[in-house]
């Protein structure tokens, strides 16, 4: 699954988080001051005066994004040297664009965090004082969002379409890869199924979850900050009192309960999903002999195969209905649970509604990201099953004996 498309993939992801600590350490240590001696562009940008809200780009942002890209080029370069690999392009410098991708949307995210709270307090002093502000002021403000939102949205429009010829040759690698060992995989339950389907639904899969998971360390390293900032505004917490860093403390605790929440109420799901692959491929395996050989697919063996399929269809539907009550339940709570701790502050009259905004869109934001699991829960079982089955495929190749059990199956 992944030595087909990555060289050496458990040194490759471990290099990529160390390689990411060192070039955060260095640039906390000092490389953050060194634009005058090493920036290519972006020297000239004005820098921010006191209490200024910042431009999409400065000079201090300009250096930023120019040692993030130099960071990842060097890595490229470097397993460019120690990993070639059939696939390295796409494997490695695909992944790297993807990385990158993620970096700069997680940034824009932050830019209109702060537009939007310039904004909404347009709007407040729009609505308490008539002609306070020009239309000038106005579509001035709309303009400046639209002139980073356009490209924006082309960007990711290739962005797309990239990821979409990123997921189809990890699939083709791992294609090659299991009809080179054909003769050993073909008897195999379900071979054609897992070859066909199961690596097509992997690499969508784990180039999804891996991209959201990347995005949500992204945003928590942007977003804290900014939200632990912005809890300076909020008075008290109801029945806590004043509470430094608030909201950051409020979004671990919602989030680290929804995740064990879901967890323990959906934890059989792996192994039902599981096991709903083996019987549907049993039952197609039959069909397709019945197309060739009238002796196959005959109406006793099909109904027994078809009721394989259904008792555990009905079985994970059941499951899924007491592990949505409580998933919804909490994803609605969740919606809550910043108005419930800013009721103090607003009581208060302590904040604007630009300020709310943004305190708003932060938290969730950073909610957002803590709930990885939460919200990824459902494909992360999905990816668990899959993942099972081509393992237990992968272990014909070698030789080895591989037990095709879930440890979770109820």
């Amino acid at each position: 699954m992944f030595h087909s498309f990555f060289p050496r993939p458990k040194q490759l992801f471990l290099s990529a988080f160390a390689w990411f600590l060192f070039a955060l350490a260095i640039w906390h240590i000092g490389a953050k001051d060194l634009a005058d001696s090493f920036a290519l562009f972006g020297k000239d940008l004005p820098e921010l005066a006191e209490g200024e809200r910042p431009p999409f780009l400065n000079a201090a942002k300009s250096w930023v994004y120019q040692f993030l890209v130099a960071s990842v080029i060097l890595f490229v370069l470097l397993w460019a040297v120690i990993g070639r690999h059939r696939w390295f392009r796409w494997s490695v410098v695909g992944s790297a664009v993807i990385l990158v991708f993620t970096y700069f949307m997680v940034q824009i995210s932050v830019w209109l965090n702060d537009w939007y709270g310039a904004f909404y307090d347009t709007i407040q002093l729009a609505v308490t004082a008539p002609n306070a502000i020009t239309a000038q002021d106005w579509y001035g403000q709309i303009a400046t969002v639209l002139f980073i939102l356009i490209p924006t949205i082309l960007a990711r429009v290739l962005f797309s379409f990239f990821v979409s010829h990123y997921i189809f040759r990890w699939r083709t690698a791992m294609n090659d890869y299991y009809m080179d060992n054909w003769e050993k995989l073909r008897k195999v339950e379900g071979a054609s199924q897992r070859v066909q389907e199961d690596t097509m639904r992997f690499a969508g899969i784990m180039e999804s979850l891996g991209a959201a998971f990347v995005s949500s360390i992204m945003t928590l390293l942007a977003f804290l900050p900014l939200l632990w900032t912005l809890s300076s505004n909020i008075t008290e917490l109801p029945l806590i009192g004043p509470v430094k860093g608030s909201l950051v403390f409020v979004a671990l605790i919602s989030a680290i309960f929804g995740t064990v929440l879901l967890a323990a109420v959906g934890y059989k799901l792996p192994g039902l999903e599981f096991k709903n692959q083996k019987v549907e491929a049993a039952y197609r395996k039959e069909l397709v002999y019945g197309e060739d050989d009238a002796d196959r697919a005959q109406p006793p063996s099909v109904q027994d195969l078809f009721g394989d399929v259904r008792k555990n269809y009905f079985k994970l539907y059941f499951n899924y209905l007491y592990f949505n009550v409580f998933r919804f339940a909490y994803l609605q709570g969740a919606n809550l649970v910043p108005l419930i701790a800013l009721g103090p502050t607003f009581i208060a009259g302590a904040i604007t509604f630009g300020i709310y905004q943004q305190i708003n869109q932060a938290f969730n934001q950073v909610e957002n990201s803590f709930q990885y699991l939460v919200n990824s829960w459902t494909t992360i079982v999905e990816l668990m099953s899959i993942h099972k089955r081509l393992k237990a495929f992968e272990s014909e190749i070698e030789g080895e004996d591989y037990d095709e059990s879930f440890a979770l199956t109820p």
